[in-house]
């Protein structure tokens, strides 16, 4: 393989849950066919590490026009660096509690996040902390679509600004990126 630059993690948002489906292996394809290196996939909820020698907006603008000229669906992704993705994980302020979802809300920019929780309230068994363009939530098992901040995100508004990790998610993520 040839070292074509920097390690990224792209985030796909709303595939193989809903309507869009997408086999990783159809993924790792077109997006090794739009010229990037190292594709590959992990899990099957949309995370993809490949190398790239352009910054993370291209490489977004890339991923998001592959994905609409190979698969037909309006595609939105969220791309980190490798240094990213290793500090999003390491600072996630809630350590780990039995019976309890860590997430990462991973949005495009800072305003996005400050737009979300706005004056919003955590519903009593939620918490979540604001860092730059991250959020980190803590919710129970089991009701992580019906919260404040669960109906928040699902308004149409952020669906291209945002896609949501858990935290063993982010950690298998970063691994890859080591």
């Amino acid at each position: 393989m040839v070292d074509m630059g920097e390690l990224f993690a792209v985030f796909l948002r709303g595939i193989n849950v809903g309507g869009v489906r997408i086999a990783m292996k159809d993924l790792q394809q077109a997006l090794a066919a739009a010229g990037f290196a190292g594709v590959r996939t992990l899990l099957a909820s949309g995370n993809v590490v490949l190398e790239a020698d352009t910054g993370a907006g291209s490489v977004k603008e890339r991923v998001e026009s592959a994905l609409r000229e190979r698969f037909g669906y309006e595609a939105w992704v969220i791309v980190k660096t490798a240094p990213q993705v290793h500090a999003i994980v390491a600072r996630y302020p809630f350590g780990s509690s039995p019976g309890l979802h860590a997430y990462a809300v991973l949005a495009t920019e800072a305003e996005t996040v400050t737009d979300l929780v706005g004056a919003l309230e955590p519903s009593p068994t939620e918490r979540w902390q604001a860092a730059g363009d991250v959020l980190y939530w803590e919710v129970p098992k089991g009701s992580s679509l019906d919260t404040n901040l669960a109906k928040r995100l699902a308004q149409a508004k952020y669906k291209p600004l945002t896609t949501t990790r858990n935290l063993n998610t982010l950690e298998k993520v970063a691994a890859a990126l080591a």
